[in-house]
């Protein structure tokens, strides 16, 4: 199967409040050994870019919640959490604030 070429073009998704669209890292197609992996075996990434920020976030209680990352930082995120949306052939996904759990440097 071809890989897609990501794309560097404006994308028309912008992600509601409360929520961050991240393009997800390549898996990793071989072991620390240097063992290929095929397609099934590769396991998904749990981190990525983030590629644009929702607004920030009202809660009930009135506190407002800032986007916690900017676009361009490197995340990890909760392994079931956010949802995977497909762009101009493109895999990324939405992610709440509450379910990223750090920053890369």
């Amino acid at each position: 199967m071809p890989k897609i070429k990501k794309s560097t073009t404006k994308l028309s998704v912008t992600p509601l409040m409360g929520y961050v669209l991240v393009e997800p890292s390549d898996a990793e197609t071989t072991t620390s050994s240097g063992i290929i992996l095929p397609e099934s075996a590769q396991e998904k990434p749990a981190q990525g870019s983030v590629v644009s920020c929702g607004d920030e976030m009202v809660m009930e209680n009135g506190k407002v919640v800032k986007c916690p990352v900017k676009v361009g930082d490197k995340v990890v995120y909760k392994k079931w959490g956010g949802d995977e949306i497909k762009v101009s052939g493109v895999e990324y996904k939405l992610v709440k604030f509450d379910d990223l759990m750090a920053i890369l440097e």
